[in-house]
């Protein structure tokens, strides 16, 4: 039997505590209290909308009021699920003693947002913290899972820092295709690619359409979505185990309800999502994401949320645990067989942290008022084939790699176990595309002068000009060298690219281009030299030319005039900095006050 998320009764280690942590509240202490306790007209108000809608005052009085913030829509497949698991939700809350509130909340669908899903994180992560500031609500379970969803609402949440836990969508069931297990994202660069090739027919191609995708949930490989539930049981927000079950399996329906049960005693006891996410917390998160065999986008997400919790974490924490963490999760991309399905049969989350225990900062709090230590003091792993042990490992380093030059001052990331080791230290001569179209034709000519020496670069993509950093960052293989027999080529990019991706590709050139990082000034022809090991990218261009190119250099056109995109652009952050609004930093002013009432 794979790990019980939710331990059973009577409680365990690891398990939800019976005891709170400090003083308990009082009924009179809950922040719904204000909208609702007072003898005056506005609170008579409240009180009579709430009888408009069905409800007794015996439903809510000395009850906390729990927000279910719920990123459902009939446009995101991977939370087809959440419209009845609120439902599994509100029963645990209900049963805890709770009034439960379902508010909506921006769907971010990867599969169908555009132009990236990256340029609508913080709108949720606005709309979050906003949802639960304006709202008579004393908690929150955050129900999310798709790639920007997971920390869109966990940094929402950490600032306005009322208790909370995170429910992940959990992974969609393995695909299947003519009897071969089918992973997402993966299947579907492999198989284009042998289409391109011509290896497959259409009709193959259909049938691959139609079958990688068997259930509502996550993409069910190591992709972003994943990543970052893991990431976000490894911080403490998640109860043990619950990042790792499958969307479709019965045991998602508990957690739904566990968790519902758990927020209305973290209200009681204070837990606030700032007291769980300590430093040591984000370190515990980056040790997980490496042992992984994470996602890229890892990183601009945990900086961001740790940013958010006031916590300064950066490149060089994610190099420090690359050092030292190797990849244990025989999960693909970065393994070479299996899937989140297998990963949760084999011992799930648990299973990996406790194989990587040396690693981790075991006295953590987490959302069960227990240490990370405690929830993980019985976990077993069942298949050491699909979690290694630390002297078996897929990689010998962690996942991802931080590289600097002057190519990239600020940094850049490669996934060194997702691609050719042979180009793990390569030079060539680069061919530089400023816009996706451009290169979109080139890669199709089949005439096209290109080697797998050469570097194909795109610039313009990053978090200003592409914008929003879409993941264009795996440029696809020239066709040309796909019908020669290669499937890999080092790639550069100030872009992201999808957690489900892999080849040699180097992301989140920081800065950008299109603010005039160096990689402005990047010509065709030019030699690009890389060593993984080094952990360097330059350019070899002597340093009077690159001035001589400075001089010359002029910022391409804005792209947004007005809105929502003209905001997003004024106000975004570097990659190496987590892609947050530099005015929702945590050091930006002064702390905001609870609403006024009168």
């Amino acid at each position: 039997m794979p790990n019980d998320p939710l331990p059973p009764r009577p409680l365990e280690p690891g398990s939800i505590p019976e005891e709170p942590l400090t003083h308990r509240k009082s009924a009179g202490e809950l922040r719904s209290a204000r909208w609702f306790g007072p003898a005056d007209l506005r609170s008579f108000g409240h009180r009579s909308r709430a009888m408009q809608m069905g409800y007794s005052p015996e439903e809510w009085q000395g009850r906390p009021v729990i927000a279910i913030v719920n990123t459902w829509s009939d446009l995101q497949p991977c939370h087809l699920h959440f419209r009845q698991r609120a439902e599994d939700v509100k029963r645990g809350i209900l049963m805890a003693g709770g009034f439960p509130v379902e508010l909506p909340a921006l769907s971010v669908s990867e599969s169908y947002v555009k132009p990236t899903t990256m340029m609508y994180r913080n709108m949720l992560a606005m709309e979050t913290e906003e949802l639960l500031r304006s709202h008579p609500v004393d908690g929150a379970v955050l129900m999310g899972g798709c790639d920007k969803t997971a920390p869109g609402l966990l940094l929402g949440a950490t600032s306005m820092n009322i208790p909370a836990i995170f429910v992940p969508a959990g992974p969609m069931l393995r695909g299947n295709w003519q009897g071969k297990v089918l992973g997402s994202g993966s299947d579907s660069w492999k198989y284009w690619d042998e289409l391109r090739a011509g290896k497959i027919t259409d009709q193959d191609w259909l049938g691959v359409e139609g079958g990688i995708a068997r259930s509502y949930g996550t993409c069910m490989t190591m992709g972003t979505a994943s990543t970052m539930t893991a990431i976000a049981e490894a911080v403490g927000m998640v109860l043990p185990g619950g990042s790792s079950i499958p969307a479709a399996d019965s045991g998602h329906v508990r957690l739904c309800s566990e968790s519902g049960r758990r927020i209305v005693e973290m209200v009681w006891e204070d837990l606030t999502p700032k007291r769980i996410q300590t430093r040591e917390a984000f370190e515990n998160a980056i040790a997980v994401a490496m042992a992984m065999g994470c996602s890229t986008n890892a990183i601009i997400h945990l900086i961001a949320m740790a940013r958010r919790a006031g916590q300064e974490i950066g490149l060089d924490d994610f190099e420090r645990y690359s050092r030292r963490v190797p990849v244990i999760g025989n999960v693909r991309p970065s393994g070479n067989q299996y899937l989140m399905e297998d990963f949760f049969y084999a011992g799930g989350i648990r299973g990996l942290m406790g194989r990587i225990r040396e690693h981790l900062h075991l006295d953590c709090i987490t959302v069960t008022g227990r240490t990370l230590g405690e929830n993980i003091e019985r976990a077993k792993v069942f298949n050491d084939d699909v979690i290694r042990t630390t002297e078996n490992p897929i990689y010998g380093e962690g996942s991802l790699a931080v590289l600097k030059g002057n190519l990239a001052p600020d940094g850049c990331v490669i996934k060194p176990a997702a691609m050719d080791q042979r180009f793990l230290k390569h030079s060539g001569p680069a061919v530089v595309f400023d816009d996706y179209p451009s290169m979109k034709k080139a890669v199709a000519d089949e005439n096209w002068d290109i080697t797998a020496d050469h570097v194909m670069v795109l610039r313009n993509a990053g978090p200003q000009g592409g914008p929003g950093m879409p993941e264009w960052g795996m440029l696809p293989m020239p066709t040309k060298l796909l019908k020669q027999g290669f499937r890999d080529m080092l790639r550069l990019s100030d872009a992201r690219m999808s957690g489900t991706s892999y080849g040699a590709c180097l992301l989140h050139v920081s800065p950008e281009s299109y603010i005039g990082g160096p990689l402005a000034l990047l010509r065709t022809g030019d030699i690009v030299s890389i060593d993984v090991s080094a952990r360097s990218i330059r350019m070899e261009v002597p340093d009077e030319e690159m001035a001589r190119r400075r001089a010359a250099w002029k910022q391409p056109e804005a792209r947004f005039e007005r809105g929502y995109g003209w905001m997003f652009t004024k106000h975004i952050q570097q990659a190496n900095e987590g892609c947050d609004f530099d005015f929702l930093r945590t050091q930006f002013g002064a702390p905001v006050p609870e609403p006024v009432i009168y």
